[in-house]
């Protein structure tokens, strides 16, 4: 019988791992058409509506991400008492996630992007959403649908997706880290700006580059090797986290932790849309931290992944095969 490889063990584990996604999630709505001509009213283009269809997005995305790879995903969040709430438990259903974690409050309105896409160009995207902290009542119904999950799911990794809609107050991102470390479970973290170093004491903490600039209020030169460990152990001083992994777009990503640092290579791609790639990495990230992977499989992977939703158009989880496949041509995890 032959040896697994490493992707398979890696495979194999993520089917056997929860994953509990605490955040913003909303509807990606998408206009799909084709554009002939301009306005008359106006000098905009007129698109011609040729289907429609709608996703789930933000800290969603991350929990399609994990199912994709065979993990059980659980999301806790804070949604609108709308319409477009229930469109959104209604797509929750249609991708078997659950929705008893999602807390539905008349004091919120339910996120949706719409994007305007012809051929395969964004034409423009229309937000609906609020973005204020939710209510302390709403704060408390989240936090008790975590508890619950953390209790009765024992999850292996919880992810903290923060899109800036309102859902991760620093009351909600201190009492969730909180609870978490108390049942024994790792935190994972895909920050924004607002509560950038409300994220105390978590596992692992994965900003962007232009994140980490604004988060610090400091310059970062992405090629500068040492520019960037300066930044992270600034960042690591501050929050006091156990590990960092920054993603620097064409400049790769880099990794910081106990165990050892590490630096890797964008990989050339095709790229057709950015949009969802962090969800990806994220979600890579924190199933190779529930496995207890070296921080140099941790950010091989996440970046592979990232890479690989690069390539297509519009927001979408992680192919598992053709994962797999690029993770064995390429020889990863090392």
């Amino acid at each position: 019988m032959s040896t697994p490889s490493a992707i398979d063990l890696f495979l194999t584990r993520a089917r056997e791992t929860a994953v509990l996604v605490v955040g913003d999630v909303m509807v990606d709505a998408y206009l799909w058409g084709r554009v002939d001509r301009i306005s008359p009213e106006a000098p905009v283009p007129v698109v011609q509506v040729t289907r429609r269809s709608a996703r789930l997005g933000g800290a969603a995305n991350v929990a399609l991400n994990a199912r994709a790879l065979g993990a059980t995903a659980i999301v806790a969040s804070v949604i609108g008492s709308d319409d477009n709430g229930t469109q959104l438990e209604r797509l929750f259903a249609e991708q078997g996630l659950r929705s008893d974690a999602l807390v539905r409050s008349p004091l919120r309105r339910t996120t949706v992007k719409t994007r305007i896409i012809s051929g395969h160009q964004h034409v423009v995207r229309v937000d609906e959403e609020q973005e204020d902290d939710l209510a302390a009542s709403d704060e408390e119904a989240l936090l008790e649908r975590i508890a619950r999950v953390l209790r009765e799911e024992r999850p292996g990794v919880m992810v903290l997706e923060d899109y800036n809609k309102g859902v991760l107050t620093e009351r909600t991102i201190a009492g969730a880290v909180a609870l978490a470390h108390e049942h024994g479970v790792p935190v994972a973290v895909d920050p924004k700006k607002k509560n950038f170093l409300a994220y105390r004491g978590v596992d692992l903490f994965k900003p962007n580059l232009k994140e980490l600039r604004e988060g610090l209020k400091r310059e970062v030169d992405p090629t500068d090797p040492a520019d960037v460990r300066a930044a992270v152990l600034d960042l690591e001083a501050r929050l006091g986290n156990r590990s960092s992994m920054v993603t620097l777009s064409e400049h790769g990503a880099y990794i910081h932790a106990p165990a050892g640092e590490h630096r890797v290579a964008a990989h050339r791609r095709k790229i057709a849309d950015v949009s969802g790639a962090g969800d990806t990495v994220i979600t890579v990230a924190a199933l190779a931290l529930a496995q207890g992977l070296a921080p140099q499989a941790i950010v091989e992977l996440a970046n592979l992944a990232g890479g690989l939703v690069c390539e297509e158009v519009g927001v979408v989880p992680i192919d598992p095969a053709r994962f797999r496949t690029e993770c064995e041509r390429l020889h990863l995890p090392a």
